[in-house]
């Protein structure tokens, strides 16, 4: 790390717990050495290193040794032969941050770096604003860590998320409200008091650890960028993210910086502010009130939502949404073809890919990544329902060849 930057203005500030610029309000983002880096961060270098995220720590923000999630990260990239086929695309990569140490989302990665930098700059009371995902984290690797954690959360998150944050007695608080007002709030309590809020003012570092899920695709597909990733937006900055992981290796020279890459966004269509900008040509989005059963994506004011928006027209991506309905489908075309069982995050973006293949904004013939962030096991309450049924009979041996023979039947019906 040099510094953090004003991503606007280009302001430089010290490596401390802030987050905009004072000049112009611009958000701030970590500046590294890459000179320096490049001496140490090689291919040889990271053959005999440990297979997590911390891998790649001459990129990610602590100024010393990771102290919190140090095995979080290298999930698998899956190649996906049978959903391609589904989806009509010669070659198609899930990377699977279902299952990803400890929590089961992308958002360990976050966490991780956010966590370990606070402790560096000597926070004790950690904090976070979530629709789910983070507050886990949060809750789960404080815990681990011995920090005393708060998590904000609006009033109708999913039960499975709700418990997946008290059992790590965290200060569970749920807001009556959306995501942007649970936001809000969370930026007046870190002004009050002071705590080390991972997506308020530890963002700058925080953000950084997206970056490593760019970083394992490009190694993981034998040092190459995919010709299209496909990532799921809630606030944007997974999606930017993902792209300076792709930038920061070709300046390192680890990727070939001739290889056309895009990088394409999915949404809700029940909370679509990036995806419908993007659809009408425009380089602004208009807030909008979430109203989707993707609630780990229902973020109606996106912080990164104009960065986002940026990185898909640099790069020819594009985006695009789905109902909820084609959420559904999304995560069992996800599941019965490759085993993988997503949250609906996941189903907006196997469903999304499938709209972009479709209408040939991702060539038939080309190779894409689907960025799977979350687990199914969260968000089962969306699936409930719409996923068949159980067959009952009694242990019976004539019971159960009587059910065999309906099946076949039907079959041939």
């Amino acid at each position: 790390m040099k510094a953090l930057k004003c991503r606007e203005c280009g302001t430089e500030y010290p490596l401390e717990a802030t987050h905009v610029c004072e000049f112009d309000f611009g958000p701030l983002e970590v500046a590294y050495d890459y000179d320096r880096i490049k001496k140490s961060l090689t291919k040889e270098a990271l053959a005999g290193r440990p297979q997590t995220m911390w891998r790649y720590r001459e990129l990610l923000p602590v100024a010393s040794n990771p102290t919190v999630g140090t095995e979080v990260g290298y999930t698998p990239l899956i190649k996906a032969d049978r959903l391609a086929k589904r989806l009509g695309i010669r070659e198609l990569w899930i990377k699977n941050d279902a299952v990803n140490y400890p929590t089961l989302s992308f958002k360990d990665r976050v966490v991780s770096v956010a966590l370990s930098r606070s402790k560096e700059l000597g926070f004790d009371v950690v904090a976070c604003a979530s629709t789910g995902n983070l507050a886990n984290s949060v809750a789960a690797n404080a815990a681990a860590a011995g920090l005393k954690a708060y998590v904000l959360i609006p009033h109708d998150l999913e039960q499975g998320k709700v418990i997946n944050s008290l059992v790590y007695d965290a200060n569970v608080i749920s807001i009556k409200g959306h995501y942007d007002d649970v936001n809000k709030l969370c930026a007046e309590i870190a002004g009050k008091f002071g705590w080390g809020f991972v997506n308020v003012n530890m963002r700058p570092y925080y953000a950084e650890g997206s970056k490593s899920m760019g970083f394992e695709i490009a190694e993981q597909l034998g040092w190459k960028a995919p010709q299209h990733t496909v990532i799921p937006m809630a606030s944007g900055s997974l999606l930017t993210k993902i792209h300076k992981s792709y930038q920061e290796f070709e300046k390192l020279g680890l990727i070939d910086p001739s290889e056309k890459r895009q990088i394409h966004g999915a949404q809700a269509t029940g909370c679509n502010p990036i995806a419908a900008a993007e659809k009408a040509g425009l380089d602004f989005f208009k807030p909008v009130k979430p109203d989707t059963i993707a609630k780990s994506l229902a973020i109606g004011t996106p912080a990164d939502g104009f960065y986002a928006l940026k990185v898909m027209k640099e790069t020819g991506g594009h985006s695009d949404d789905v109902s909820d309905d084609e959420i559904r489908e999304g995560i069992r075309l996800l599941a019965e073809c490759e085993g993988i069982f997503a949250e609906t995050a996941g189903g907006v973006t196997v469903g999304v890919a499938k709209k972009l293949i479709e209408s040939g904004k991702i060539p038939a013939n080309d190779s894409a990544v689907l960025c799977i962030t979350g687990n199914g096991l969260k968000t089962i309450d969306a699936v409930h329902g719409h996923v068949g049924e159980t067959r009952e009979i009694k242990p019976s041996l004539r019971e159960f060849e009587a059910l065999l023979e309906a099946e076949k039947k039907v079959a041939t019906a």
